[in-house]
């Protein structure tokens, strides 16, 4: 006997089925459609501009659209989303940031790509902040790096940011935003109080927890399937004016992992005393790029780590900042003190530093530059970012960094490792995260040449692998599947929430089709 579908569900595959068929072939009049909209003089053909569209930060997947919008305004963006959806032969559309995005997710397939920082010089939603200081309203098209030079003008700042600031925020927004305030003050997207949104509809939706709250909840970590954001209204806080910056060296996991939990536990999003970051990292004798050597350590005590690194191959370092500014400035050391005492690094293998609060948000960006000046940042980077369970965690660093890391001996880049507490996030949004109330976030951001990045990817599949054998119930960051199983497996409880919203917000299955939710042909 048949099994009748659920409605919802057999309009997804139809119109799955729908876009695959276009696919198969270029809409040959698509171009010459496009000219008579009032946006035509926005839109490039221009060789250059396509195949910059057609890349990523992970150089990777290429993906070539036949047209790159650049916007001066929301309003070209819906005007090109509603030609779209009326149209008898719709096209795909993707919005694309800085494209830091490492496997097509930002890119569209005989479709338009939309150059969302084009708009940081028309008439977009730049950065306006609140006369009472307690937010600003922010394009998605804006960098974080804008808003926080932006807002530091003014004695105020964001509190949740990524490691990189050099992002749009409506690209964050889209995933999660993640980095060492995680643990107190939740991800980016725990951190919004408004959105405006384009949806694949092309209705122009300003949305909160109060008014339009499903499209909220939908967007803020949706990977881009429901809607495009093009305004968000950030959350302000007093800026403080330096920050006391430690990092602590162990060997043993246990004692790392423990430390870590144990400092995440003072979590109060108003307790003085807490930290303000924390992140964990590994430093491995086998990176070609020295992504550890920074100026952080002091070069008299570069030996002594080399030799540490050298006997037990890995070393795990703990990183962590308290801020401060004039007030606090007499007390910092002294609650720094209490936050350490009693925790297990290595003695003698604590390093300090102090910093501006802007040079230390900002640490990612000279290492680009420095990258950038040996030719080692426009190369492949087959990354692999995970969230696993605390109670996995163990398991995971002796079947993964112990073992496969080890093993291989190709990691090149940085290895991140550390906790997160689960309350800091809202479960009604679009992101998935373990179940467990504290999970790690573990980051692999690994560079290749050109020619080996598949020997990278494998190591990302066994990676993979072990975890499914050994039943770690992982959940991807920034997650890449290829087949609607994958998908599935992912979401878990959420798939049937998030395939109603996706029908609810994007029936025609528009938006986001690097992303291959939906839209397999990509």
């Amino acid at each position: 006997m048949a099994v009748a579908l659920p409605s919802f569900l057999t309009a997804i595959m139809i119109m799955s089925r729908l876009m695959a068929f276009i696919g198969i072939t270029r809409n040959n009049d698509m171009s010459s459609k496009l000219q008579a909209l009032d946006i035509a003089p926005k839109l490039s053909y221009d060789p250059s501009a396509i195949e910059s569209a057609s890349q990523d930060f992970g150089h990777i997947v290429k993906a070539v659209p036949q047209a790159v919008l650049l916007p001066s305004s929301p309003w070209d963006i819906a005007s090109l989303v509603n030609f779209s959806y009326s149209n008898s032969v719709p096209f795909s559309i993707a919005a694309r940031g800085n494209s830091h995005s490492v496997n097509g997710q930002a890119m569209a397939k005989n479709g338009v790509v939309i150059d969302m920082t084009s708009m940081k010089n028309g008439n977009g939603t730049g950065i306006r902040i609140a006369s009472d200081g307690s937010y600003a309203d922010v394009g998605g098209q804006q960098f974080w790096i804008d808003v926080l030079n932006a807002t530091l003008g003014l004695g105020l700042t964001p509190v949740s940011w990524t490691d990189y600031l050099y992002l749009t925020v409506g690209g964050t927004l889209s995933n999660a935003g993640i980095s060492g305030q995680t643990f107190r003050y939740g991800p980016q997207i725990s951190n919004v109080y408004e959105i405006d949104v384009i949806t694949g509809t092309a209705d122009f939706v300003t949305c909160s927890p109060n008014n339009n709250s499903d499209l909220f909840y939908a967007a803020l970590g949706g990977l881009g399937q429901f809607g495009i954001i093009t305004r968000a209204r950030i959350p302000l806080e007093p800026a403080p004016k330096r920050v006391k910056w430690v990092r602590m060296l162990y060997t043993d996991f246990s004692d790392f992992t423990r430390d870590q939990e144990l400092l995440i536990s003072k979590n109060g999003r108003n307790d003085n005393k807490a930290l303000n970051y924390l992140e964990g990292s590994l430093l491995l004798d086998q990176g070609s790029l020295d992504n550890w050597r920074s100026s952080f350590f002091p070069p008299q005590d570069q030996p002594k780590i080399i030799s540490l690194i050298t006997k037990f191959r890995i070393v795990y370092c703990l990183e962590i900042v308290k801020h401060y500014d004039g007030q606090t400035k007499t007390t910092v050391d002294k609650d720094l003190q209490q936050l350490l005492k009693g925790l297990s690094y290595l003695p003698g293998f604590m390093f300090e530093k102090d910093a501006k609060y802007e040079e230390f948000l900002n640490r990612v960006h000279s290492e680009e530059l420095k990258l950038k000046a040996k030719g080692l940042w426009d190369v492949p980077h087959p990354w692999l970012n995970l969230f696993i369970p605390k109670s996995k965690i163990s398991d995971f660093n002796d079947g993964v960094f112990k073992s496969i890391v080890l093993q291989r001996n190709i990691t090149t880049g940085p290895v991140l490792v550390y906790p997160m507490n689960r309350k800091k996030w809202d479960d009604r949004m679009s992101a998935v995260i373990p179940d467990e109330e504290i999970f790690y976030t573990v980051g692999l951001l690994q560079s290749s040449g050109f020619d080996d990045w598949r020997t990278f990817e494998d190591q990302n599949k066994e990676i993979l692998l072990f975890c499914e054998k050994a039943g770690i119930k992982v959940k991807q960051y920034l997650p890449h599947y290829t087949t609607k199983e994958g998908w599935v497996n992912h979401f878990g409880s959420k798939w049937s929430t998030f395939q109603k919203r996706k029908l609810q917000f994007d029936p025609k299955l528009l938006l986001s089709p690097g992303q291959r939710i939906f839209n397999s042909n990509q």
